[in-house]
């Protein structure tokens, strides 16, 4: 005969003892040299805190873009365990770190193993050494090859802030200015940038004005790659910094990354620059009260990932980084010729390796699955970026040369 007991089961953050377990009633017929065994069976509760939730993470939207095209990449990998799956969506770099620049990682990851090399906590604001490279190499008009980058602009060392990425100082910017501030983002964007105002509590009805808003937050698509900093030469006259428009550094912030042109996006290193000139309403400085968020929010960069920032602005990093950069353009010239070739309509791409396809009248997932499942082939939505996008496809040059060859050769058969 077999009786169940039940109990309450402990929960985390509010764990009852067993002085409070409640038990069921259990009643038992005796027989004679009958075997009674008793099974305890938990009860499924589940115990809630008292603390509510935050009500802006419920206003985002159900799943991240780049989550969500990972979670149908690994469900066709499923599906197809036997096809040759190429990823041409998120804009993952793919080729090597040049020895120049990972060869002093190297060798500042191998000195923190001695008494002389060792160093913890850095500055918070970033290495010196790096700032001032900053500073000079693309802010100080430091000439190189057929380019010059941001020439004479007037920043120095003590505008810039060392992070581990751009993606992270937006948040901290989100910090800074608060919830009350109201505030643009430019449709399409890339969806962090929309989610972290969504988390901050800038939500609210779409406005035409710009004019209405305190803050303009917006990404010009050249910085994730090669005309971001003039390694490559703009193949327009579009400003590679804000702060080549006159006035700028008393309206303007600006966020950087070494992620895709020195293929750091597993090593994790960018920075903002925060103008001197630009004060509050009040008259106080904004440097002032980001470098207080800055000390409080984040303990530095790694000291690893700053010794190769460092190697990547001496002329021997610019070039090695030059190299890549034209590897990849070569990549971007592979996919825009074979998508004009079938008679689609190709945007971007000029100052960046990001191909935008446009699919009038299809909806941007439909077409993304439609190429995933009849070519194995990931794209990236357009939709995923605002409603702007919605009709494009994204396809990125971040790959290895036969990757992008094989990837055109499947979209000919696709769409001839």
């Amino acid at each position: 005969m077999y009786a169940p007991i039940s109990s309450s089961s402990s929960a985390f953050l509010g764990q009852r003892s067993s002085t409070n377990s409640r038990w069921s009633k259990v009643v038992i017929t005796s027989r004679s040299c009958e075997t009674i065994r008793c099974v305890v069976t938990p009860e499924k509760t589940a115990y809630k805190t008292k603390v509510s939730r935050n009500a802006n993470p419920a206003k985002l939207q159900a799943g991240y873009l780049f989550p969500e095209i990972a979670r149908r990449r690994a469900a066709h990998i499923q599906k197809y365990p036997d096809a040759q799956v190429i990823s041409l969506g998120i804009g993952d770099t793919t080729e090597p770190i040049p020895e120049v620049i990972a060869s002093e990682m190297a060798m500042r990851a191998n000195a923190l193993s001695t008494s002389e090399g060792y160093s913890g906590y850095g500055a918070e604001q970033g290495d010196k050494k790096l700032r001032a490279a900053i500073a000079s190499t693309y802010y100080g008009g430091l000439s190189f090859s057929d380019g010059i980058f941001y020439g004479g602009l007037g920043i120095e060392e003590s505008d810039i802030f060392v992070s581990d990425e751009a993606k992270s100082d937006i948040s901290l910017l989100q910090l800074l200015f608060g919830s009350k501030v109201t505030m643009a983002v430019q449709d399409p964007s890339c969806p962090a940038y929309v989610d972290s105002s969504v988390i901050i509590g800038q939500t609210g009805l779409f406005q035409k004005d710009a004019e209405k808003c305190h803050l303009l937050l917006f990404t010009k698509q050249s910085n994730r790659l090669y005309s971001d900093k003039g390694l490559a030469g703009e193949a327009d006259d579009s400003p590679r910094s804000i702060f080549e428009i006159p006035g700028a550094k008393e309206v303007a912030i600006e966020t950087s990354s070494f992620s895709k042109y020195a293929g750091f996006t597993g090593v994790r290193l960018g920075w903002t620059v925060v103008p001197k000139e630009l004060l509050f309403s009040d008259g106080f400085p904004v440097a002032k009260d980001f470098g207080r968020i800055i000390c409080k929010s984040f303990n530095g960069a790694s000291n690893i990932a700053q010794a190769g920032g460092v190697a990547c602005l001496t002329t021997e990093g610019l070039q090695a980084m030059q190299d890549v950069v034209q590897f990849y353009k070569e990549n971007t010239k592979i996919i825009v010729d074979t998508f004009t070739s079938l008679g689609f309509k190709v945007y971007g791409a000029k100052n960046a390796p990001y191909v935008w396809v446009h699919f009038p009248g299809q909806s941007s997932w439909d077409v993304f699955a439609e190429i995933l499942e009849k070519v194995h082939l990931v794209t990236t939505p357009g939709s995923g970026f605002g409603p702007a996008g919605e009709g494009f496809i994204g396809v990125s040059a971040f790959s290895h040369r036969h990757n992008v060859l094989e990837a055109c050769r499947r979209l000919e058969q696709l769409y001839k």
